[in-house]
């Protein structure tokens, strides 16, 4: 009986990719070994109300980046965020009903070459000079569409949930089990409780009183204004 051996040699990693992990690995523990406190954030203001179009969120959030996340910027590691909100109804004899969960994800980058900081907020993007002015982009949200004007099928107030935080599961895997260890590469707002109207709230109707003083006005001022 003949017995052939073949010997089998391991495979040598590529490498530009041994590369990559050596770099990201030399920054972790750069990166580790700077003392920092956590940041904090917080939500400011916050609100639904109906449009024409439909209901939209405004909110403000207050947040400052740590000097950990402001290295691992500079040194090309991208920051993922996420403003999230959903929408319940209360229910008095069983949990809340999920209505709407909406996310928006921004994902903030530092190129070195052009020196300035890239932004993505879904599928577009916006750079900045400054990532102070990158920061207070992601501090403001305006009329972000959530739901149809008939998403709720019963009129009356529902109940929202809204938080903003930084997703350190989209951190490049060494960094991931630094944020498990210590708590300087997460923050968040918290989730901050918001109640709204499913009806359209309309500008009051002026009075008559209100509508011939109006009137006065207008005339008053046609009369004061130059001839052409």
């Amino acid at each position: 009986m003949t017995v052939f051996i073949t010997p089998v040699c391991a495979k040598k990693p590529k490498p530009l990719e041994f590369l990559r992990h050596l770099l990201l690995l030399i920054v972790f523990l750069a990166l580790s070994s700077i003392p920092v406190r956590a940041s904090d954030a917080s939500i400011t203001y916050a609100s639904i109300v109906l449009s024409k179009e439909g209901h939209i969120l405004n909110a403000d959030f207050s947040f400052e980046l740590n000097q950990r996340l402001i290295d691992a910027l500079a040194h090309g590691v991208a920051l993922h965020f996420v403003a999230e909100l959903r929408i319940e109804r209360p229910r008095w004899y069983w949990f809340d009903k999920l209505l709407i969960h909406r996310r928006l994800e921004y994902r903030l980058s530092y190129h070195a070459m052009t020196r300035n900081y890239r932004l993505n907020i879904g599928s577009l993007h916006r750079n900045f000079d400054t990532l102070s002015d990158a920061v207070r982009m992601m501090e403001r949200i305006r009329n972000l569409y959530v739901a149809p004007p008939d998403a709720f099928d019963e009129k009356g107030r529902y109940e929202a949930t809204l938080r903003f935080f930084h997703n350190t599961a989209l951190l490049p895997k060494p960094f991931q089990l630094s944020a498990l260890a210590n708590g300087n590469w997460d923050f968040s707002t918290g989730w901050t409780k918001l109640s709204f109207t499913s009806e359209m709230t309309l500008p009051e109707k002026e009075t008559p009183e209100e509508m011939a003083k109006k009137t006065e006005t207008d005339e008053a001022a046609r009369e004061e204004a130059p001839p052409e």
